[in-house]
């Protein structure tokens, strides 16, 4: 159950918007082997002066990814080039690209009102 946030310094085109936050789940689908329809993606646009960057002519964008902790060094390094080639492919250049994985413990996730530890995820987290 990942919770990916895209956020961007400027606007993209609709089209390449829908493309980012479908980049971000095919990623995770791919890398992470989250369950199919497991998307909880949120994108969030902010105008050049509310966004400082080190080069103000970078169309910087952030993606930060919450998840349950047990993913290898590998699946994320492939997480990392699985979204740095699909944002390509979108005009977005990896020097422009940062990607952070947060993973609080199972014990910090609230699922349906209860720790994420009491309940079956229905899928592996050793990938």
């Amino acid at each position: 159950m990942p919770l990916a946030k895209i956020e961007v310094r400027g606007a993209f085109s609709v089209e390449v918007r829908d493309g980012l936050i479908e980049a971000v789940y095919e990623a995770q689908r791919e890398a992470l082997r989250v369950p199919v329809d497991d998307r909880h993606i949120r994108y969030l646009e902010y105008p050049a002066e509310h966004f400082s960057v080190a080069d103000p002519g970078a169309s910087t964008v952030l993606v930060e990814i919450t998840i349950f902790p047990g993913r290898s060094a590998d699946a994320k390094r492939s997480l990392f080039a699985s979204i740095a080639r699909r944002f390509a492919a979108l005009g977005v250049s990896p020097d422009d690209l940062i990607v952070v994985l947060n993973e609080p413990p199972l014990e910090d996730w609230g699922l349906h009102g209860v720790p994420a530890t009491d309940v079956d995820l229905g899928f592996d987290l050793d990938v």
